[in-house]
């Protein structure tokens, strides 16, 4: 697989001619990214799915906190309906930070991620669910004419845990990582993980999700990349941090930045060496190296946020990059 994520931070119409534009530069897979104060992710990729022909499509990443799990499993279903049978589900804990501002609890991701998709699976194939465990559901089903049949399941993990658990039982993870190093790191909690894995469960799919800025323009590529390095770095687990020697203070500062909605503060304050951690960013060739050094480890890659300076610039630079890195398999 090789994808690319489209925030959809701009109107629906904008995100599908993105995709469209997504497919015609070569890639096979769209995720839309999930967050309250963007546009429905779902309604995105339906207009997606209008205007693209083979291009698989998925949320990128829902949560089975804001959305119960069973809902969540429905627009997966509608969406495979809708796309004439293209549907991945995309499936993470969420944002802690994000959560607490609707006023969820962030509680027992692992075990809720697992439930939410393990639940989805058997909606999938026509069954009737009762479950008591991190969220209820009582005699739940899908009233669709048909069996929705099998959407691949990627799991969005960083932790060791929830990589581990998307080896066992997930059709594929989303690693959420931008260095070679850290995909060494996860390359074995994934080995672990499918050390555990049960037979039945067929092939597992180490997916490289990571931020990608390019532009012919490397400075402006990295200057792109300020935003989302600036969310990484200020929510960043101390492990993390010391795997790349980056300065925990101010890690803690840009967090505190973030949280007081002093965003260009935060962005300003990002570091050079936090960028290199946290974002391929840099010239096409510069991102081709980088690609080349994490796709040592991982089986796909996507693109995720911010993609470049310019979009649709970036989307056919991006797949010309992964054409060249050998991804386009």
């Amino acid at each position: 697989m090789i994808g690319v994520e489209l925030t959809p931070e701009h109107p629906v119409d904008r995100a599908a001619a993105l995709g469209e534009r997504a497919e015609t530069e070569g890639f096979d897979a769209v995720f839309a990214s999930c967050h309250y104060n963007n546009r429905d992710p779902f309604v995105a990729l339906d207009r997606i799915a209008r205007r693209t022909d083979g291009i698989a499509l998925g949320p990128g990443v829902a949560n089975p906190y804001e959305t119960h799990p069973v809902t969540l499993a429905s627009r997966v279903a509608t969406l495979e309906e809708a796309s004439g049978g293209r549907a991945m589900y995309g499936l993470g804990a969420g944002d802690p930070s994000t959560l607490s501002n609707l006023g969820y609890d962030h509680e027992k991701p692992l075990r809720r991620v697992l439930e939410a998709f393990k639940t989805a699976e058997r909606l999938f194939d026509g069954e009737r669910v009762d479950r008591d465990g991190t969220f209820r559901a009582r005699d739940a089903g899908l009233n669709f004419a048909d069996e929705v049949g099998s959407v691949p399941v990627y799991v969005g993990a960083q932790g060791p845990h929830m990589v581990r658990m998307s080896a066992k039982h997930a059709d594929g993870v989303l690693f959420n990582g931008s260095h070679p190093r850290d995909y060494e790191w996860a390359a074995s909690q994934v080995e672990k993980g499918l050390a555990e894995r049960p037979d039945d469960r067929g092939e597992f799919d180490f997916a490289a999700y990571a931020a990608v800025s390019v532009a012919e323009d490397g400075d402006a590529a990295r200057a792109a990349a300020r935003p989302p390095v600036a969310f990484i770095a200020g929510g960043a687990a101390p492990p993390l941090l010391d795997r790349h020697d980056l300065d925990a203070a101010l890690a803690e500062e840009i967090g505190d930045h973030v949280s007081a909605g002093e965003f260009d503060a935060a962005f300003e304050a990002v570091s050079e060496e936090m960028i290199d951690a946290f974002c391929i960013a840099g010239t096409p060739s510069t991102v081709e190296k980088r690609i080349e050094g994490v796709l040592e480890y991982a089986d796909s890659f996507v693109v995720g946020a911010p993609l470049g300076p310019d979009l649709e610039a970036a989307i056919e630079l991006a797949g010309a990059v992964l054409e060249g890195s050998g991804a386009a398999v």
